[in-house]
């Protein structure tokens, strides 16, 4: 991890939490904030868009930053069931997740759909996470680094950069299956995305731009992979749901 690049821990929620949750783990993240203010490293959750609200009002006057797990590419309309990134920032969002692997699967996302989705979250100055990540069939033989090249440069905006977005690798295979790549996997698939986005926005914006690990990440593994040179901070699935696992995660980022 550069010293350069402030790590960034971001939990994501998906389709977990009611308001009872939100008074337990997001009171307990913002004490643990004010209480440690300042820290070496920046808090993000990102629950169901049911909880935006209330934890947008008690995050308020503290550092834990909120995001979105999706957006509509329309600003408005006849999109039953969606939200726009115009939603989210009126939310007191900062950050919006786009592309992951449960979007691309379940929902048939494309790169060319999370592209047109991250514009516009840039467009309301959401900083647009987009996830990148082979299945377990393609890591078995042998392409990730074909499937991920081309993620990276068909679903980044042309005007992204280091300030407005972030890349998570998310190895599908790893998410949620207790499963994680070596931490030699890790440095190399980063590695290749750094230097692919080198390719799409510049070497100088792809030196600063901040690379999150995602897929299995916990308290007994993060250490080892947040020390790693291209690991700038994770996107935690089931350890964000609690309180203690995730403070952990975020302190192992090197001070």
């Amino acid at each position: 991890m550069s010293f350069e690049r402030r790590p960034l821990i971001a939990g994501n929620w998906k389709m977990n939490g009611l308001i009872g949750f939100v008074d337990n783990l997001a009171c307990f993240l913002v004490k643990k904030l004010n209480l440690e203010n300042p820290t070496h490293f920046d808090l993000l959750v990102c629950p169901p868009s049911t909880l935006l609200h209330p934890i947008g009002s008690l995050a308020e006057n503290s550092n834990l930053l909120l995001g979105g797990q999706n957006c509509h590419v329309a600003k408005n309309g006849a999109h039953t069931g969606e939200i726009s990134a115009e939603m989210l920032k009126e939310l007191g969002c900062s950050h919006v997740i786009l592309g992951h692997s449960e979007r691309r699967t379940n929902f048939y996302e494309t790169n060319e759909l999370v592209k047109a989705k991250a514009e516009s979250a840039l467009v309301e100055n959401l900083v647009a996470i987009i996830c990148v990540g082979e299945t377990e069939e393609e890591h078995k033989r042998g392409v990730t680094s074909d499937i991920v090249k081309r993620q990276i440069l068909d679903s980044i905006p042309d005007r992204g950069n280091a300030t407005n977005i972030v890349i998570a690798y998310e190895p599908v295979w790893a998410i949620g299956t207790g499963l994680t790549p070596t931490t030699q996997e890790v440095q190399e698939v980063h590695a290749l995305i750094r230097k692919t986005l080198g390719d799409k926005i510049s070497i100088e914006e792809a030196d600063q731009t901040r690379l999150l690990y995602g897929g299995s990440v916990k308290p007994s593994n993060a250490v080892e992979l947040m020390d790693l040179a291209d690991v700038d901070g994770a996107l935690v699935g089931g350890a964000s749901l609690t309180g203690v696992d995730f403070w952990a995660i975020a302190e192992s980022c090197p001070k």
